[in-house]
């Protein structure tokens, strides 16, 4: 049902009829056009032409919307937050229906989605009844072109890209490509249409990755430097991927009469992600008494002389797939001109598979007479991340490097080592005579999860018009929606088939030698980790039988949803020329939510026991919204807005399930602070009630043009509930089984038992109360309405303040408090150019952590700056290149890298370095 009405022609907008404006600045002017006309406060994005929004994606585009802010993930913005709220807690449609991503939660990846396909975005910054998907920080609404109301298209469009950065691994390229054909045209008498895009896309991707482990403040005792930070160890990897993604989008429209009308609409992504990781884990420790220490601030020591580690080299290949099918059909009769029925039925469907492999290898396997000496090195904190010199050892010939780990990690094993399992040997012995057991016998690791969902949806709308009167319309409908996610998480120890022996990489699997050269580790070795694993080189023997936190973590949540809605929009002018219009209405939300999972832990035989496990709740919302505005003439207004917003629970907060875990290394064994102990347990909570929130808004806007405008406004959010994390202190004396719950030094010969029964254990729990509130500014300014030389220039940009945080002091993940967005543009006579950036200052994320978990992490500000130039021959002159288009597209010019920090400390925990990113576009439209 529409949510727009006309407005009076903004003051100064008369223009030449004669002028036809295209490209940029006519996707800025019907953008403007959409904001200003609706009911409700939004921004809005439009294509330039049809498939071609202003930037790379459809992610790059919604990160300039004043109010929003971009995430990068593995280089590319994927994530928005909306008004400070991630996209967890953002509402999400295609084409006015819910929508569901290929990621982990509720958020969807908007980067999935190619740019080619979308005619625009509207983003709801205030709701109203009707919306489909709602979330506290706001709507997202991605549109898909309809033919019926499109002249005709045939376009053909091919890109080329490349990395900045050099690809650091020999078996990928840092070259990419991206191919898409749209077409668009009508049939018989102008009430068929029908419209049809395919895009292909291969875009790689170079990550120089750097991780400190943590910060410790105890490994200098005594000295000058006793008590300061020093970094504990670090993850140093050249990381390659490269994006493969194939989409079919198609519409059919059919309106036979001005009675009935009807249109089907289907989409189809299928995708991959592939790379692989290569560098290593090394520990940083120092003596104790300082005389590694090389230098040190006041408070951190920031360059060492470690004490010696068998340095771990890694290669992991990682592999994610997955596809999404989204199809839809809407019905609308009109057996009058003042009364409109629609009916809409949708179906979406999609399943990831999120594969993140480890291979170790180095000097030789742990315990081995063998085995290589340790690895020192030296390190200097520098910048945002770590480099090293005088390393003793090198890792970059292939008859010294062993496929093989290094150090005794495979702990968790125990059962599979026991007398007559797999792992049991007593022929190769280490130095004291112990044989090489189980706890040396872990080569890698397979990490993968498996996600499943679908969203079946049904919804029905009456809508009465009224000619006269202060109420224009009254509408009502009933949506149905019945939802389903599930995720498995599974896990494969890997054991080389040299096991309890080692040896050299085969001939057929070594890829040539990958580069470290960034950070002053040379060249190491590089091997097809993939192949290897794929082709059998390593015996597999499943986790879930022995580590709890993976049936903890595989669950089942369904839901089904009523939602009644009643809305009346209305509109009044006075004889001033003043008028007001808007919408009042009141959502329903009915939901029965329920989780199925396992209770996991260890049982006496050292295998994992995982106890079924269901649970849920029923819960009923009433959402009221007021979208109120007063059109004061020529081009000003003031929007006042009030409403009440929900988001559901994410859906691993959902899971009924727990797991008790150990860890068992000796620092964490041997620990007697129940933080930094080895026991460990954490689950969900499928009671748990949606985020609420009571909102008001208040804007002004003046239009001064049809493509120029400027606005300020303020919101505020009282959070009602809000669910999050909690720590609790228990004990997990009752889990404890002598003999497996310890830990055993690198070489087998001691044994340390739990130096405490208490741990930490982690759940969700609602209740907590909060607030944001923000102010907003943004202008168009086309810079010739003020100075008629500058005709063809123009300025975008935006700024937004926001404040925040819950009772108990945390931040809401994706605030940041200062977001700003800037464009400078040119375009004339065919020729165009744009240098866009974004700023937005620290907030809170979430990463993927060990076991294919999510943790939180703490974000540092960062700025992108984007440039593009083109030329469209449309008016050259040359009528063979009439349909022509041709751009080139710079990203993160200024090389932004992507950092954590501690939130503690303050201290940088992680950086990654991806480089700029080019892509050379030509386009040509036949028609």
């Amino acid at each position: 049902m529409p949510q727009t009405a006309g407005t009076q022609d903004a003051a100064g907008s008369e223009e030449d009829p004669a002028i036809v404006v295209t490209g940029y600045r006519a996707g800025l002017q019907r953008a403007q056009a959409v904001k200003q006309n609706n009911f409700s406060v939004v921004e809005a994005l439009s294509s330039e032409d049809i498939g071609k929004l202003p930037q790379a994606s459809v992610a790059d585009s919604l990160g300039r919307l004043s109010g929003l802010a971009g995430e990068r993930r593995a280089g590319r913005v994927s994530g928005i937050s909306v008004r400070g709220f991630r996209e967890d807690y953002v509402g999400s449609m295609l084409n006015g229906r819910e929508l569901i991503g290929i990621g982990d939660n509720r958020g969807v990846e908007y980067d999935l989605y190619p740019t080619e396909i979308m005619a625009g975005a509207t983003v709801y910054k205030t709701p109203n009844a009707a919306l489909a998907a709602t979330g506290i920080g706001g709507t997202v609404d991605l549109q898909t072109i309809r033919p019926l109301e499109h002249a005709k298209v045939l376009t053909l469009n091919a890109s080329y890209e490349q990395n900045g950065q050099k690809s650091d691994n020999p078996d990928f390229s840092n070259r990419g490509y991206r191919f898409a054909g749209s077409f668009s045209d009508k049939f018989a008498d102008d009430t068929l249409g029908v419209a049809f895009t395919a895009a292909v896309t291969s875009s790689p991707t170079q990550d120089e990755y750097t991780s400190v482990w943590g910060y410790s403040k105890g490994q200098v005792t005594s000295g000058p430097n006793a008590g300061k930070y020093a970094p504990t160890g670090v993850t140093i990897s050249s990381n390659s991927n490269v994006l493969k993604r194939t989409t079919f989008a198609g519409v059919v429209q059919w309106k036979p009469s001005d009675v009935f009308n009807v249109t089907l609409d289907g989409l189809h992504i299928n995708y991959s992600e592939t790379g692989i990781s290569r560098g290593f884990f090394d520990s940083l420790s120092l003596q104790s008494d300082g005389s590694g220490v090389i230098s040190a601030t006041d408070t951190t020591i920031t360059s060492g002389r470690s004490t010696g580690f068998n340095s771990v080299m890694f290669q992991d290949p990682r592999r994610k797939t997955g596809k999404l099918n989204v199809f839809g059909g809407n019905f609308k009769f009109d057996p009058s001109s003042d009364f409109h029925v629609s009916f809409d039925a949708s179906h979406s469907d999609s399943n990831k598979s999120d594969a993140r492999d480890e291979t170790y290898a180095g000097l030789g396997r742990a315990g081995l007479t063998s085995q290589g000496p340790n690895t020192l090195r030296t390190y200097q904190v520098a910048g945002n991340g770590i480099q090293f010199s005088n390393n003793s050892q090198s890792f970059d010939n292939f008859s010294a490097v062993k496929l093989a780990g290094p150090q005794s990690w495979g702990g968790t094993m125990a059962p599979l080592g026991a007398p007559g399992g797999p792992l049991y040997q007593t022929a190769v012995r280490n130095a004291s005579g112990t044989p090489i057991g189980y706890a040396q016998a872990q080569d890698g690791f397979i990490n993968d999860a498996l996600f499943d969902e679908f969203l079946n949806a049904a919804r029905l709308d009456v809508r009465k018009d009224f000619a006269d009167g202060l109420v224009k319309n009254i509408q009502a409908g009933l949506r149905y929606s019945s939802h389903k996610k599930s995720k498995v998480n599974q896990g494969y120890f890997l054991v080389a088939s040299t096991y309890p022996n080692d040896g050299t990489v085969p001939a057929g699997s070594q890829a040539g030698l990958a580069s470290l050269e960034w950070t002053g580790l040379g060249k190491i070795v590089a091997y097809d980790a993939r192949g290897l694993i794929d082709n059998g080189f390593y015996k597999r023997f499943d986790d879930t039988q022995l580590e709890p936190d993976r049936a903890g973590d595989t669950y089942t949540i369904r839901e089904t949803i009523w939602q009644p809605y009643v809305q009346s929009d209305f509109e009044h002018n006075f004889a001033s020329g003043a008028r007001i219009f808007g919408n009042a209405g009141v959502q329903g939300v009915f939901t029965k939510q329920r989780g199925s999972g396992n209770n996991s832990y260890t049982g006496a035989n050292l295998y994992d026991i995982a106890i079924p496990v269901s649970d849920g709740a029923s819960y009923a919302r009433v959402l009221p919204s007021l979208n109120f505005n007063l059109d004061l003439t020529h081009g000003h207004m003031i929007r006042l807005a009030l409403a009440k917003t929900i988001s559901r629970p994410r859906i691993d907060s959902l899971n009924p399930g727990s797991s008790v875990a150990f860890k068992n290394s000796v620092a964490t064994v041997t620990s007697t602070d129940p933080v930094q102990g080895p026991w460990v347990s954490s689950g969900g909570n499928a009671q748990l009630r949606p985020y609420e929130a009571n909102q008001a808004d208040l804007s002004y806007e003046y239009y001064f043009a049809r493509d120029g405008f400027i606005s300020v406004s303020a919101f505020y959010k009282h959070l009602v509930n809000w669910n999050k994390l909690s720590t609790t202190i228990r004990n997990y004396s009752q889990f404890y089984i002598p003999g497996y719950h310890q830990a055993v030094s690198n070489n087998g010969s001691t044994v340390y038992t739990p130096a405490t029964f208490l741990g930490v254990n982690t759940g969700y729990v609602g209740g907590l109360k909060g607030e944001v509130k923000g102010v907003e500014a943004q202008a168009t300014i086309p810079l010739g309405h003020l100075v008629h030389f500058l005709d063809g220039f123009g300025v975008v940009a935006g700024a937004a303040y926001t404040d925040g945080s819950l009772d108990d002091g945390s931040r809401v993940p994706g605030l940041s408090e200062n977001v700003y967005q800037a464009t400078l543009f040119y375009e004339k006579d065919g020729f165009a150019v744009r240098v866009s950036g974004n700023r937005r200052s620290k907030w809170l994320s979430e990463d993927r952590g060990g076991s294919n978990t999510l943790v939180a992490v703490q974000r540092a500000g960062e700025t992108l700056v984007d440039a593009q130039i083109s030329y469209d021959f449309k008016n050259a002159g040359i009528r063979a290149l009439s349909g022509l288009r041709l751009s080139l597209q710079a990203q993160n010019l200024t090389n932004q890298q992507d950092t954590y920090t501690d939130s503690v400390s303050g201290l940088i925990l992680r950086n990654e370095r991806f480089g700029r990113n080019f892509l050379l576009n030509a386009t040509f439209s036949l028609f």
